[in-house]
């Protein structure tokens, strides 16, 4: 039993790690080879986890093989246009000018309620305000509508907004990340004015960030001092 479950905790951690190594996509934004190998690992590391009889490495080797391939094919697809094409196909218009292409909804195989669909899911409800539409190879469907469709931006309406910066987790839930307060351009001394001006210690601290305008976002623990 206590083998078993060592089998299968190795196991998830390889498969986590193989994950990892692929890249940081979503599944809906997967290739489909990518969502393949994906399945593939997920199976193949099924199979020694159920059955204690086969020996771990046997498990491992076509994890890593698998791994390897994808990993051959990632480096391909980034430096062969025609491969990347090969494999992953192109990204296809179903809508140019304001007219759907139906050939191109019959060749990609989706419906005018999936094509509609999509179209709400980028809250619009009219068909004919998109100016373009294309089937992206991950699945997903870029929508843009016309120039007089499109919301006012901050230009449009003759507004000078401020600029936003990334703000700087200092504190999370009590820990101090060091290398971030170093990030920030802060110090120590710093971080103990501002938790002294907010009544507050770093044990008591939820959140705390900062960004490059000197912006601070505080919040403290619920039932904390």
């Amino acid at each position: 039993m206590i083998l078993s479950y060592i089998r299968t905790v190795f196991l998830y951690l390889v498969l986590i790690l193989s994950v990892r190594l692929m890249g940081k996509r979503q599944i809906g934004q997967m290739e489909p080879a990518e969502f393949v190998v994906t399945m593939l690992l997920a199976n193949l590391a099924s199979i020694p986890m159920q059955d204690g009889a086969i020996p771990l490495y046997a498990g491992l080797l076509p994890i890593l093989t698998v791994l390897s391939l994808e990993l051959a094919l990632s480096g391909l697809i980034l430096y062969s246009v025609r491969f990347r094409r090969f494999l992953c196909g192109k990204p296809v218009i179903l809508i140019d000018g304001g007219k759907v292409i139906q050939d191109n909804l019959r060749r990609t195989r989706v419906t005018l309620d999936e094509l509609t669909g999509h179209l709400r899911e980028k809250d619009v409800l009219d068909i004919s305000m998109v100016q373009y539409a294309i089937l992206e190879t991950d699945g997903n469907l870029s929508v843009f509508p016309f120039a007089k469709d499109r919301p006012a931006s901050a230009r449009d309406a003759g507004l000078h907004p401020r600029e936003s910066y990334l703000p700087v987790t200092i504190i999370e839930d009590g820990f101090l990340s060091r290398g971030n307060l170093e990030k920030a351009g802060k110090d120590e001394t710093w971080l103990r004015r501002v938790l002294r001006e907010r009544g507050a210690e770093q044990a008591d601290t939820f959140l705390l960030t900062v960004d490059a305008s000197d912006k601070i976002v505080f919040l403290k623990k619920e039932g904390g001092r």
